[in-house]
């Protein structure tokens, strides 16, 4: 039991403390570089979707193929045999590509970020869809609870979007083809989270496996997209040197540039946020992890509100009661009642025979 306790302390961790410092950097990093999540757009719409978003993807899959790459290499310098068949690691990579680059194009249409924080709330909600028409079934209490998750990340986005006086709203024909993209980066989202559980259910839960793969077989998906590239880091490599305190010398004598030195940042917290993802999806099941990183989402929103000087006002205090109040609930309901209330009957099942 303490061992289990021990497990989820440290996936907690990991998706709190990597995610949320994931975007402290990528924060620093718009501010560092203003156009780096809503910059120019190129007349072609392409994946480019802002000056360096299409950068730091590529930055953090880098990063996170290279350091789970440790862990699938034999004494001979060699890949281990997977344990899962390639074709489903690949496809998986597909789709895990996807949906990264749909988020991102959704920005090239205009589309503000409080829209973009409101539809992808809803990814509990399609995940659960996804499972049910598989043929998974859920309890009305965790139906509810995903259903007041949902509610309370809106009526946050919308509170910050009123007090920071930004407009939920695009031009009409940007934005109806930038909620076609976010939807359909939800509907891939969800589809992909049911199929790894699949997997793992089938295979046993492999995540190093999946973390590794995912991101290394995306890597050449990047090729086409080269010059785009080189004009991001560009972008990056021109902003002001970074100010190291005098303790780190050897830093100091870099001379970074402070996007270059965010952008590290950001692609060694985002190893931690996936990792930790992996970590729960290998425990539990994709609703609850959507729930989880639903929770994260707004842990992350109010943090950074409050480290960047901004206040939060009531409405924002009671779209956060309602996301905890609905994680707590959909926790309670997952791992106590119906453990117990299975327990239970088979206790009652054995008294009988």
């Amino acid at each position: 039991m303490a061992d289990i306790v021990l497990a989820s302390l440290n996936t907690v961790t990991l998706i709190f403390g990597g995610c949320c410092s994931n975007v402290f950097a990528l924060e620093k990093i718009i501010k560092t570089e203003p156009d780096s999540a809503h910059g120019k757009l190129y007349a072609s719409r392409c994946l480019c979707l802002s000056s360096t978003g299409l950068l730091i993807t590529l930055a953090q899959f880098i990063f996170t193929a290279l350091a789970a790459s440790f862990s699938q290499i034999t004494p001979t310098l060699t890949l281990k045999s997977p344990s899962v068949p390639m074709s489903k690691w690949t496809y998986i990579a597909l789709m895990f590509f996807g949906v990264n680059m749909l988020n991102n194009w959704a920005f090239a249409f205009n589309i503000s970020v409080p829209v973009h924080i409101i539809l992808r709330s809803f990814g509990s909600v399609t995940t659960m869809l996804a499972g049910a028409l598989q043929g998974k079934r859920y309890t009305w209490l965790q139906v509810t609870s995903v259903i007041i998750l949902t509610v309370g990340v809106l009526v946050s986005a919308f509170a910050d979007a009123g007090s920071k006086g930004k407009s939920v709203e695009a031009s009409s024909g940007d934005l109806g083809s930038g909620l076609l993209i976010l939807l359909a980066a939800q509907i891939l989202s969800a589809y992909m989270g049911v199929y790894v559980q699949d997997t793992y259910a089938k295979y046993g839960s492999h995540w190093r496996e999946n973390l590794f793969y995912s991101h290394f077989l995306s890597l050449p998906l990047f090729f086409p997209l080269a010059g785009t590239l080189r004009r991001q880091y560009a972008n990056l490599a021109s902003t002001p040197v970074l100010d190291f305190p005098p303790s780190l010398p050897v830093l100091k004598s870099l001379e970074m540039p402070s996007g270059i030195a965010y952008l590290i940042l950001n692609s060694m917290t985002q190893l931690l946020c996936i990792t930790g993802v992996n970590l729960l999806s290998a425990q539990a099941s994709a609703v609850t992890v959507t729930i989880v990183l639903n929770v994260r989402k707004l842990v992350s929103f109010v943090a950074s509100t409050i480290m960047f000087g901004h206040s939060l006002s009531g409405m924002m205090c009671v779209g956060a009661g309602l996301v905890f109040g609905a994680g707590a609930l959909y926790g309670w309901e997952t791992s106590y009642r119906i453990p117990s209330a299975a327990k239970a009957k088979k206790v009652k099942e054995g008294k009988k025979q």
